[in-house]
């Protein structure tokens, strides 16, 4: 892994031991698609970044500066996956933070995933994400209940898991958001008390005139298309969930062909 970090405008060799990310998941993170040296949708990326250090309460580096070392990490003009990773910096033992902590920010490099032709198979996963609205939308550095879910759906022999809430509606999977289509209309799960608002949701949200609910399980499984979206692999096909089976169906090719026209990296032949 091609990485460099930061606390401040300092450069260090290695994350310190006092850091608030390490020791309480006191951050935030956010991976972005990386075509030909450029990230195309950054300002999405940062403005959900700034909101979330605006929750958690502590400043944002320069962005020049981490637009700068994220860009000499592709100084080659490739593809790829740029992750920039925020925490709140050093501090003492204990949950309370400092009143000045200087952030401690990472840029890393890594290649895009493998990508599939198929559609997924979920799982429908026991762990549930549990209602914070403080929380709810940023993409904060607690991850432990996306890591269960994923470590069950692993186990289920399943591509994704999909994530309930504690009123059994849909949120979205562990690494993806979700869109449905029912009654030839999208639906998206609304994220109000959990779920993270994700930058490839709020593209497609417009392009699709899509609607944010409470989606039940139950109508989930009722819909006559879903797909799973991301900022990293685009729009990804569902075909299965237990029982329910959905083969491929002109919308989603629809769909993908609408995210094509937002970003470079997911270019498609209009069907």
């Amino acid at each position: 892994m091609n990485a460099r970090i930061f606390r401040g405008d300092t450069r260090l060799d290695a994350v310190p031991a006092d850091d608030r990310g390490l020791a309480y998941g006191d951050g935030l993170f956010e991976t972005m698609r990386v075509h030909r040296g450029d990230v195309p949708w950054w300002n999405d990326h940062w403005s959900r970044l700034k909101l979330g250090a605006e929750r958690l309460g502590f400043a944002l580096p320069d962005e020049v500066r981490v637009r700068d070392e994220a860009a000499s990490l592709f100084a080659d003009r490739g593809d790829g996956v740029l992750k920039l990773l925020l925490t709140r910096g050093a501090g003492e033992r204990g949950y309370a933070p400092p009143e000045n902590p200087v952030p401690t920010w990472i840029v890393s490099r890594h290649d895009v995933p493998a990508m599939t032709n198929r559609g997924l198979r979920l799982h429908a996963c026991e762990t549930r994400v549990a209602s914070q609205s403080a929380l709810a939308g940023i993409k904060h550095c607690n991850r432990l209940e996306q890591v269960l879910a994923r470590v069950e759906a692993e186990r289920a022999g399943a591509d994704e898991g999909l994530m309930l809430d504690s009123a059994g509606n849909a949120v979205g999977a562990t690494a993806a958001n979700l869109f449905v289509l029912i009654d030839g209309r999208w639906v998206t799960p609304a994220i109000v008390e959990c779920g993270i608002a994700g930058v490839c949701r709020a593209k497609l949200l417009p392009a699709l005139d899509a609607t944010e609910r409470a989606l039940p399980l139950a109508e989930f499984e009722a819909a006559d298309a879903v797909f799973l979206c991301n900022a990293v692999r685009g729009i990804l096909p569902v075909a299965r969930l237990g029982a329910c089976e959905w083969p491929p169906h002109p919308a989603v090719a629809a769909a993908r062909v609408e995210l094509s026209r937002l970003h470079p990296s997911f270019a498609v032949e209009p069907a």
